[in-house]
């Protein structure tokens, strides 16, 4: 096989993920009913709000009926129950509502048009996913194949990618952001232009800026860009003689911040001037507003810290994977299991692989270092943001960590990659036995989850023998599995439960 081949059929295999994400992006715009996914009708308010009325919202006690909202979801939506009394959302940063609004318009408010632009986006969330992956190892082209085919074929981001929200602009801009950051620290101070250093600050200014405007969730841009402003300028660049024509680090980090927080101080501006002063993204009066939403204290003290835990890793798991409409539609817990086990899977061989990489360290160049550094901190943000969120409301949603989707979907890509080589095999059919017995000496082991395990550890044995040939189909498992479950998960669970 020649050198080139891997990148030849990359070139075909990125065209196919994308379009078959997209069609199932639409079967679920298609099928899942009105109003059923997360926040969706005070979304659509929002853009209709714009739409008819053409200037922004303004968050107000009552647009939180907690008892109207739970009357309504019990109902499943029916046309009789109006959703126009939902307007939570009305604090929430405009682009992707201004965008919206057009999509409203043409098409006289319909609902589908809505959730078929959210699936444009999505596709385009997918396209920037694998730039970066292979701006970050220009070498592995069938790793940003897997990135973002995971990212693609993950059952509850394919729903949430077909729904009327902000979030899935949200990704694409933060992504944007990593890439540029990561095309940023790969610059040659003593080889390339200073005016493309500059040319890189200014787009991620303008990036950040977006991000600024479009949720409040994706302002760990801003501590990302300086991260890598920082990186690059106190450390890659630190002792170089060479290219000293380029903005030194006050100056880039002036560069960067200044189309950032021109883009930003609109909208902040005019928060303090309707919410008050500090309440410039509009959360302390969203917290106000959303009466009757369960906060984390009154929980612990009705049923304790340990159900507290158990239920925030139990279904911030399943919610992860997917746990459709309004957390209300579960899958059969056999399919949990399936992908306990591939997360599990995943994790160690991402380990493994952090191992093998930590041995050949030197062989890596500081740029890529700083990158991965950049990829770890939006994780690390993001599950923070996470974690504190959950300090104050009882919001075990994992679709939350999807901010972070570019970095998991790396991590995961990377996990089930190394787990899969052949030099693996007996260490990981090993650990699986292992952990089968410890399950159950801890009383923990089904008998479901007893034939998975074994299964799985019979199918990793297998895989040992089978010819080189086959290595490619292996690879491609998980993320044909998850093709599978997307299906099975909109046609058995969501439709099934959620038609009126």
């Amino acid at each position: 096989m020649s050198r080139s081949s891997p990148t030849q059929s990359a070139r075909w295999i990125l065209p196919a993920i994308i379009l078959l994400a997209f069609s199932l992006g639409t079967l679920y715009a298609i099928y899942t009913p009105d109003w059923q996914a997360p926040d969706e009708p005070a979304h659509y308010n929002y853009v209709k709000y714009l739409a008819t009325v053409h200037r922004f919202p303004v968050l107000k006690a009552g647009d939180y009926p907690a008892e109207y909202l739970e009357e309504i979801k019990a109902a499943r939506f029916p046309p009789e129950l109006s959703i126009d009394p939902l307007r939570y959302e009305f604090h929430q940063p405009p682009l992707y509502y201004l965008l919206a609004v057009p999509v409203y318009q043409v098409f006289r408010g319909d609902l589908l048009p809505l959730r078929m632009l959210s699936v444009v986006i999505g596709a385009l969330l997918l396209l920037v996913i694998q730039w970066t992956v292979q701006a970050l190892v220009p070498d592995r082209p069938f790793v940003a194949l897997g990135a973002t085919a995971f990212a693609a074929f993950l059952p509850m981001h394919l729903a949430m990618t077909a729904a009327a929200n902000n979030d899935i602009l949200a990704e694409l801009l933060l992504t944007l952001l990593l890439l540029l950051s990561i095309r940023y620290l790969r610059l040659n101070r003593g080889t390339a232009d200073p005016r493309q250093e500059v040319q890189l600050l200014i787009l991620m200014g303008i990036t950040t800026g977006l991000c600024f405007v479009t949720k409040s969730a994706i302002y760990v841009g801003l501590p990302i860009g300086l991260l890598a402003i920082a990186l690059k300028k106190l450390c890659l660049e630190r002792g170089s003689e060479a290219g000293t024509s380029g903005p030194g680090p006050v100056k880039a980090g002036v560069v960067y911040l200044l189309p950032a927080f021109a883009l930003g101080l609109p909208w902040w501006l005019r928060n303090i001037a309707l919410y008050g002063q500090g309440d410039f993204l509009g959360l302390n009066r969203h917290a106000e507003v959303v009466v009757g939403q369960l906060r984390t204290a009154e929980f612990i003290a009705e049923r304790g810290a340990a159900q507290l835990i158990r239920d925030f890793l139990l279904t911030s798991f399943r919610s992860f994977w997917g746990q459709f409409g309004w957390m209300g539609v579960l899958l059969d817990e056999r399919l949990y299991l399936a992908l306990a086990i591939l997360s599990a899977l995943a994790l160690i061989g991402f380990g493994l692989l952090a191992l093998r990489i930590w041995r050949r360290r030197d062989a890596f160049p500081a740029w890529q270092w700083a990158a991965g550094a950049i990829l770890g901190f939006s994780g690390a943000l993001t599950l923070a943001g996470y974690l504190w969120y959950n300090v104050q409301f009882l919001q075990h949603q994992g679709r939350y960590l999807f901010i972070a989707l570019m970095p998991i979907s790396l991590a995961a890509a990377l996990g089930w990659r190394e787990a899969l080589r052949r030099e693996h095999t007996w260490l990981l059919v090993s650990l699986v036995l292992v952990g089968t017995a410890v399950l159950a000496l801890a009383g923990l082991l089904s008998k479901w989850l007893l034939a998975m395990l074994l299964v799985t550890a019979l199918a990793l044995a297998i895989r040992r023998f089978l010819p080189r040939q086959w290595d490619p189909v292996i690879q491609a498992c998980p993320y044909l599995l998850l093709i599978v479950l997307d299906l099975a998960s909109l046609f058995f669970f969501v439709v099934p439960q959620l038609a009126r």
